[in-house]
């Protein structure tokens, strides 16, 4: 018996695969369950549709991507950081600051997504790393200055 699975089940396949199977396991467990469906005509015709939208989906993801990655490049940033003695910053410079700087210019990256190269904690230059798709990981200098 032909189907098509609905969901990942395990030693058969992932979701969305065409799979073959004993009649008496896809009629008795996998059907009513709905971890599958039966592989009709029209079934494998729409897998096959949804597949090429899935595979347009993550171009267009990765096209808009590399233009995010080229803005970040060309991008500088300045943070403000309240100081004590001898210029030290109160604290640390974190990811999150980093992503409302850029949010400020309307670079909508999350910061999750912001790792920094080292810890910031004294005034001066750094740069940030931020991962996008694959192995898209643009850097985005800024600068840590004392507040006035």
């Amino acid at each position: 018996m032909k189907l098509i699975l609905k969901e990942d089940v395990e030693k058969l396949g992932q979701a969305g695969e065409l799979v073959d199977v004993k009649d008496g396991y896809g009629r008795n467990y996998l059907i009513p369950q709905a971890k599958a469906v039966l592989a009709t005509k029209g079934a494998i015709e729409e897998l096959e549709r949804m597949k090429r939208q899935a595979a347009l989906k993550a171009e267009l993801t990765v096209k808009e991507a590399k233009e995010l990655a080229k803005v970040l490049e060309a991008t500088s940033l300045t943070i403000s950081v309240t100081t004590g003695e001898d210029d030290k910053i109160h604290g640390t410079v974190t990811n999150a600051q980093i992503a409302e700087a850029l949010e400020e210019r309307e670079i909508l990256v999350e910061k999750r997504n912001i790792s920094l190269d080292q810890d910031v904690k004294a005034l001066g230059e750094y740069t940030a790393t931020v991962n996008l798709v694959g192995d898209l990981n643009p850097q985005v200098k800024f600068w840590v200055v004392k507040a006035d």
